[in-house]
Parts: C-alpha cells; sequence; structure tokens
C-alpha cells in the first residue's frame, strides 16, 4: 500500500514524464513545491519498491509497476470530480481540492461503485480521459482553439489547464465543456480570436485562454 506522499510523487512523475518517459529530479521538485534534497529521499523509496529507474545525475522513469499505480491514483481523482459534479451539484471549479483528498482511500470496490453510478464515465469534469480500471490512459488528440481556422466551428472537448481561476474565468463568460465554438477573425498581433457561441455573437478570447482550451471540428 502506498502512501498519500508517495501517490503524490508518482503522479507527479506521470504528468512529468510526458511522451519521454522520464523526468529530472529538479523538474520533480519544482512541480511539487519542494527542495532537491527531500524530493532525493523520497525518490530513494519509490526506487527501493520498483515504482521507478533511478540512477544519479540521471532522469528518473517510471517502471511498469509505478506507471500502473499513478494511472490507478489519477483514475479515483476523475472519478471522484466527476461524481462530485454528475451526482452531487458542486461546479467544475470545486472539485480539484476535494478530489485529492478522496483519492487516497484504498478501495477498490468504493471507486468501481462509483464508476458504475455514473454509467462509466470516459472523461472527467475538464475533459481529461478517466484511467481504465487498470490504469491505463487512452487519451485522444485534440489541437487547441488557437490553432483553429477562421470560418470553422470548433467542439470543446478537454481543457488544458483547470485551475480554479481558469474555470471561474470560463463560467463567468458561459464557456463549458461540449460547447461549439465559431471562429470568426483572428487577429495575429496578440494570437487572440474573435468567436461565437450560444448566445455571445461576438466574444473576443486572448491567445492565452484559446491555447488552454482544446478542441475538435465539427
Amino acid at each position: 500500500m502506498a502512501s498519500a506522499t508517495e501517490e503524490n510523487y508518482l503522479k507527479a512523475l506521470l504528468k512529468l514524464s510526458g511522451e519521454s518517459g522520464e523526468c529530472t529530479l529538479s523538474d520533480l521538485s519544482s512541480e511539487l513545491g519542494i527542495s532537491t534534497p527531500t524530493a532525493n529521499s523520497m525518490i530513494k523509496k519509490l526506487s527501493e519498491k520498483n515504482w521507478i529507474q533511478y540512477e544519479k545525475y540521471k532522469p528518473i522513469q517510471l517502471t511498469d509497476v509505478g506507471r500502473k499505480r499513478a494511472g490507478l491514483v489519477i483514475r479515483k481523482h476523475r472519478l471522484t470530480e466527476m461524481f462530485l459534479v454528475e451526482q452531487m451539484g458542486f461546479g467544475w471549479e470545486e472539485v480539484h481540492e476535494i478530489a485529492e483528498q478522496i483519492e487516497h482511500i484504498d478501495s477498490d470496490q468504493f471507486f468501481n461503485r462509483m464508476d458504475e453510478l455514473l454509467g462509466y464515465p470516459t472523461v472527467d469534469p475538464h475533459g481529461s480521459p478517466i484511467p481504465q480500471a487498470d490504469g491505463v490512459i487512452q487519451a485522444k488528440e485534440y489541437i487547441s482553439l488557437k490553432e483553429g481556422q477562421v470560418g470553422k466551428k470548433y467542439r470543446l472537448a478537454s481543457l488544458d489547464q483547470s485551475s480554479r481561476e481558469f474555470l471561474n474565468f470560463l463560467n463567468r463568460r458561459g464557456i463549458q465543456m461540449g460547447l461549439t465554438l465559431h471562429i470568426l477573425s483572428h487577429e495575429s498581433f496578440d494570437g487572440s480570436l474573435v468567436v461565437r457561441y450560444a448566445d455571445h455573437l461576438n466574444e473576443t478570447l486572448s491567445g492565452s485562454v484559446c491555447e488552454k482550451l482544446l478542441v475538435e471540428e465539427v
């Protein structure tokens, strides 16, 4: 059984490793907001449990076992977020901190039941893929709205960031998952877009916002 701290390290490693499958100790320290010596101490423990591969001065790599464990923690987190939104009426901006606590409950039965009650969702409230029961994450490829073409319509499928501040920003502008956005014009100077959606006929979104909106053409 992994401790909550160990699970948080595994989650961070999975997030940072990306396609390369590895990350540096300094990157991990920065992600978790801790000192390098503190991170190094925990990395040694994870290595002893065969959850990672690590040699001094070389990148950290998750083992298959470690990657599965990390995927299962993320599964519990995202299922919890979906349950809080769909079954308990929480806003999508409210659920992260609660899920951070619940994700460490060590009960497959609890989360499998949650999955069943939700009808086996494949994504969380922010469009991020929910890992399967074996910890495997099947992510879909999307483009950012900033990459979209003028005159075309796109469905908001996921978010590249889900901070409370960003989600509240989207709330104030009536932007939610599944929304269709029609790109009307593009400002080359700052990358901003003028879009139409729902009852918003001419909404200007900055380039930085558009980068965080992951979409697919409709």
